[in-house]
């Protein structure tokens, strides 16, 4: 993908996950290369791969549209992030990066000793943890598969569950200690469990929407 294209691809992204595209609105070529001042090519560059991510859908002879995507989507979706993720973190724990766990775990501080930290900041700190601990597994697959699936929940960021704020974060902190530690087994129980608590909280918001 071109660098235009891979620009158009973020900001169409970005689009659909803060919500200015809706479930089942029409993603044409022609309006979105005028909304962002950019040619057809990378429009379309970034259409398809938003379609092999499942983000974008499009039937026979039809223009591609926003992706509704059911409760049984999401709780796939989180079933596999579980399985991906409380591997990384065992892997993670089997050769600690001490000093990525230094800059991972003052990030979180800050972001909690922050006086409004926006929902903004919490996503980037939650990105930053998320794919640190991937990284640290070795497996670029990995990281790959565990960012494309926290891109499909990451439409249930603060602004839908802000009761995750405080718990998400000491919860992290756990995590990374148990990962610095080299401990295996409990880095895999501390991501399960900050994962389950995460389920929980987009589960109860699901019901409300659905």
């Amino acid at each position: 993908m071109s660098s235009r294209g891979e620009q158009t691809y973020r900001q169409l992204r970005d689009m659909i996950l803060d919500g200015r595209l809706h479930k089942g609105d029409p993603v044409q070529e022609l309006a979105l290369s005028k909304r962002l001042k950019v040619s057809r090519t990378p429009v379309r560059e970034a259409i398809s791969r938003l379609l092999a991510e499942g983000l974008l859908s499009r039937e026979p002879g039809q223009v591609p549209r926003v992706r509704e995507t059911s409760i049984d989507d999401f709780i796939e979706i989180l079933h596999v992030r579980r399985i991906l993720e409380v591997e990384a973190a065992g892997l993670a724990a089997g050769r600690p990066d001490h000093a990525a766990i230094e800059k991972l775990r003052a990030s979180v501080q800050q972001l909690m000793n922050s006086p409004q930290p926006k929902p903004s900041d919490h996503t980037s700190v939650d990105d930053e943890i998320h794919a640190g601990i991937a990284a640290m597994s070795g497996s670029r697959l990995l990281v790959n598969l565990i960012r494309d699936l926290r891109l499909k929940t990451r439409f249930f960021g603060m602004e839908r569950i802000p009761q995750r704020f405080k718990p998400g974060c000491e919860e992290h902190l756990a995590l990374l200690d148990a990962i610095d530690r080299g401990d295996v087994a409990a880095s895999q129980k501390a991501m399960r469990t900050h994962l389950d608590g995460v389920r929980a909280s987009i589960m109860e918001s699901l019901q409300r929407l659905f």
